[in-house]
Formats: structure tokens, sequence, C-alpha cells
């Protein structure tokens, strides 16, 4: 059996990761070889395979449902935004160059995309029974239709089946299928086999007769109905979907939300441990009196430092030593004292929290799955000594430690990470370091206040996350499985 089928949204936010993923799964539990692929992905929220190439978490979560090991084939091109209408493209997994939106769709598109997405798509159908391509954005662009390679033109160049999504929560439901529909090209609506109508809350019956004019009008079926799925624990895959959220939590950890953050799915673990409290926030103001402090990754070290400066957020150095300091990636970085641009060179003043200095003086960028043994059994890393940590590098820019730096780790390098003097400062380029049980269960317990406290909570420090995100996805599979015909595709 060798096919393909592709799920496309009448919008952003349509809910077509977590139905791509919840195919992957259903073909697999079918017995079936499934891979998941998107051509081009727009995200600051990447993850490294394990031959060191960078692709979306998205398709990171994709793989794992579908039980595979992932492949930059399965994202051949990801666009990291910086700001200012220019992107990073990420080719294969390795950093190709920065673009601007214009020179990318009349340049690269014609040059470098199509045949990539087809060079991708040729080596997953020798390997797999099943291709699950997702879209991206909507496929009924119309100002971009010629130069579109992430929708409707991969799903012709995979001979894939099309199944359009759209959110109810937004409202207007049968007017984006209607639209989206009317505004695509013939020779790609024919490939639209059927609707799913997803984000439901209420009484089914209200929307029969909805779906009976929309399949007259548009001469295509609706599939089926999803319910919103309450509890869902995955990665979100924009920062839109950073949203305030109910804080109950006996120790409460900000994190500063970057104007540029990237990888900010390094903290959901802390989000869903209920005695965390987690943050985002954009003002000093905004920090109160919390237990914990936490830089993020970003996409422009030097600009999000700026931005920090002239925020006022250098108040975070009256907090270091009396509590937690931990910068990830960029984060790392923007702790040290100077960081120096290969482009003057310029030099630029950091917070100062940590004697490291880092230099961008090439356009190299490390991707690569690393671990380390903790060394040491002081502040933060109190009774972890022995405990290893595992995550990814993903970076540009080397950092080298000074003399008043500590490293942290058993290891060789400044990768995974150094601390001040008394182990309460630390950065580290190891994303995913709160997917590890023995680190995270030893920041929640040393920042917790009142650990006699009753109160349980709903994610302990031992919790593997991959179970975590494992068990949503066969909560969405049996959903869709469960509410969505797909038999015409098994048939064909």
């Amino acid at each position: 059996m060798k096919k393909a089928l592709m799920v496309v949204g009448t919008s952003s936010f349509a809910g077509k990761t977590l139905i791509v993923a919840a195919l992957c799964r259903i073909f697999r539990n079918a017995g079936l070889s499934v891979t998941p692929f998107k051509a081009q992905n727009m995200s600051l929220n990447s993850a490294v395979t394990a031959d060191g190439r960078e692709i979306s978490r998205a398709q990171w979560l994709q793989a794992l449902a579908a039980g595979v090991e992932a492949t930059a084939d399965m994202n051949p091109i990801l666009l990291k935004p910086m700001g200012k209408g220019v992107s990073q493209v990420v080719l294969f997994g390795r950093p190709w160059g920065d673009i601007c939106a214009g020179d990318y769709y009349r340049s690269f598109v014609a040059e470098k995309g199509r045949a990539a997405v087809r060079e991708a798509l040729g080596r997953l159908a020798d390997r797999f029974d099943i291709i699950v391509l997702e879209g991206a954005g909507s496929p009924a662009e119309i100002n971009l239709r010629d130069r579109d390679i992430a929708n409707l033109w991969a799903a012709d160049a995979a001979d894939a089946d099309v199944i359009l999504v759209a959110d109810i929560e937004r409202g207007g439901v049968f007017a984006s299928i209607y639209g989206t529909l009317s505004l695509l090209e013939p020779k790609y609506r024919k490939r639209v086999k059927g609707v799913i109508i997803n984000k439901f809350r209420g009484d089914e019956r209200l929307l029969e007769s909805g779906i009976s004019e929309i399949e007259s009008l548009t001469g295509v079926p609706v599939l089926g109905v999803l319910p919103y799925i309450e509890g869902l624990r995955l990665p979100e895959e924009d920062s839109q979907g950073l949203r305030a959220k109910e804080a109950d939590g006996r120790a409460d950890v900000v994190v500063l939300r970057l104007p540029r953050i990237s990888n900010f799915t390094d903290f959901d673990p802390l989000e869903l441990d209920g005695r965390v409290s987690l943050r985002y926030i954009t003002r000093p103001e905004e920090l109160g009196n919390p237990d914990a402090i936490i830089i993020p990754g970003t996409k422009s070290t030097v600009d999000d430092l700026k931005w920090m400066q002239e925020q006022g957020f250098e108040i975070i150095r009256s907090f270091q030593g009396r509590i937690p300091i931990i910068g990830v990636c960029g984060g790392y970085q923007i702790l040290g004292r100077e960081i120096v641009e290969d482009d003057g060179p310029e030099t630029h003043r950091a917070l100062g929290l940590l004697d490291v200095d880092t230099s961008f003086e090439s356009y190299n960028k490390k991707t690569v799955q690393a671990s380390g043994t903790v060394d040491v059994d002081s502040g933060i890393f109190q009774r972890l000594r022995g405990a290893t940590i595992s995550g990814y590098e993903i970076h540009m820019g080397e950092t080298q430690l000074g003399s008043g730096a500590r490293k942290v780790f058993a290891e060789v390098g400044a990768g995974l990470g150094a601390a001040d003097a008394d182990y309460m400062t630390f950065g580290t380029y190891l994303h995913g370091l709160f997917d590890s049980p023995d680190f995270r269960e030893a920041f929640i317990s040393f920042i917790v206040k009142d650990p006699t406290n009753s109160k349980d909570c709903e994610g302990r420090g031992d919790v593997d996350m991959s179970e975590v995100w494992d068990h949503a996805i066969s909560q969405a599979a049996e959903t869709v499985k469960n509410r969505i015909d797909l038999s015409w595709f098994y048939e064909e």
C-alpha cells in the first residue's frame, strides 16, 4: 500500500498538526509504516534528529506518533523568523542562509524549494507505506498561488488525497469552508475528498442543517465533527500559543517573553507540574517576587539583549544569589559578560551574571543531541551529582568560559553550560533541560516554598515527558478514529 494523504486547513491553528499526528498513530496501529511530512514550516520551536539535523518540533512530534525516527526529509524546509521580514532558511536540517520574504518566494522557491520537496518526498515514498502531509496556513492564499509549495502543490507532487480542516471555534466555519474550496484551482480542488469540522463544543445536532447545505453547495462531504479535546498536553508550535493560564502553584517561575523567543516548549514540563506557576512576562514590573527567573532561547540574541536593556530588565542582577536564574541557549549568552558580532566586529555588554563570553564569528550552527553528567552538589544542583541530563543543542555562536565560571558537568566544553560561584545562576545550550526528570524534580523541590503543603500536583518530577506526549497523541487518535470516516481512503 503506497499512498499519501494531506491535511490542509482553512486557516492557521485549525488543528492540522494534531490531526496529522493522530492519523500517523491510526495508520501505525493498523500495521502500516507511516511518516509525517511538511514541505515548509515556519517555526521557532525546533528539534534535532539523531544525525544532527534541525527540523520543526511539530514534525518531530508527528514522527513520535508514527513510531519512527525523525529525519530532515520530514521537514525539508524550516523557516525561522529573525524579525524585520527576514528568516533563516534551514534546508534539510542545515542553515542555508538568511532571506527576506520577497526573495524567498521570488528565487528560493523556484531554484531550491521545489526540488527539495520532490527529493524528500521521493525518499520517503521509497521507505513508507503512507505519507501524511501537513499544509501550512491556508491553501487558498491567492496572492501566493504560483509560489506556495507547502500546500496543494505538495499534494500534487505526492499524488495525495486531501482533507480540509475547519476550526469552528473561530466562528464562520461554513463560510471558511465554502470560501476556501471556491478559491482553489480546479486541478487542486478535485483532490479534496472531504472536510473535518474541528474543535466543536456543544450539541452536534445543531450543525446538521449546515453540514447538509455545505455539502450540497460544494459537492465535498463532511467526514465528521471533532470535539474540542480538553487537557491535551502537547507542545505549542508557535508563540501565539503562549496565553495567560491560571497560576496556582506554590512556586512562581518567571520566563521572559522575548520578542524573538524560540524553543519555549523547553518549559512545558514546568507548566504541567501543579507545584509551579509559570508566567511569561514582558515588563520588569511584572517580575514581582519570583522563586526563579528563566531567560529562554532567542532567534536573535543581540536584538533581544538590547530589548531587555531598553525595558529595564537589567534589574534581574539584583536577584542573583537569592533565587535561581537560568538561561537557555540565547539566554545563556545573555547571562554572560560580552557578545561579539562578526559584522563589525561589535561588542555588546551583556548582563554579566556569568563569567562567559560569546562570539558570532561565522555562519555555522551547532545542531547535536547531547547529554552530560552532573559533577557538583551545590545550589540548584543539590542531590544531583551523578545524574545524567539529556537534550539537544541548536545555536549559532561559540561561548568561552572565564576563570570565574564554574563547570557543572563532568564532560569538557562550554556547550552543556556553566554556573556562578554558588551554582544559583546557570546557563546552558541544552534544550530539553526540564524534560530530564532528575533535574526537573531537583529544581522544583529547591524552589517550592512549602514542600509540606498537602496540595498535590498533576505532574511530578519522575514523569517522562515522552510518555505524556504519547498519551495525548493516543487520545487524539482515538477521537479521530471514532469520529472521522476514513473508509474511503483505505478502499481507494
